[in-house]
């Protein structure tokens, strides 16, 4: 099992830009696919970016292409999720996530993924 810690979150004028860290422990050393999802309230959990650990391969919500990027420092073990041109509907508690190998799904779908981070929140602000 992998355990994840989000941190970079905060409140941001409309814009402006955050980058999101996801520190991970445990197993590691298994391929993995980690992504970023968002939620905000009374919404569904939804996906933002997602990236292979043993691969380039990165998927991007449309809503969010072009203006976020996911990356990753695997002799760190961190992912980021670089935030820019942000928006108010941008607001929302923002999660990594990572699915272990084999991978199964959609890497949109919250159900293939069985290791999360606490959440961090970010605020965009008009």
């Amino acid at each position: 099992q992998v355990q994840l810690v989000e941190s970079g979150g905060g409140s941001v004028q409309a814009g402006g830009s955050l980058r999101l860290s996801c520190a991970a422990s445990g197993h590691t050393s298994t391929s993995y696919r980690l992504a970023w999802f968002r939620q905000a309230p009374g919404q569904a959990r939804e996906g933002v970016a997602a990236a292979y650990t043993s691969a380039r391969t990165t998927f991007y919500a449309a809503s969010v292409k072009g203006r976020f990027t996911i990356s990753q420092d695997n002799a760190k073990n961190k992912t980021y999720l670089h935030m820019s041109s942000l928006t108010p509907e941008a607001t929302a508690m923002y999660y990594c996530a990572a699915a272990p190998y084999p991978y199964s799904g959609s890497w949109s779908n919250p159900d293939g993924y069985n290791a999360w981070g606490q959440g961090t929140q970010v605020t965009v602000s008009s």
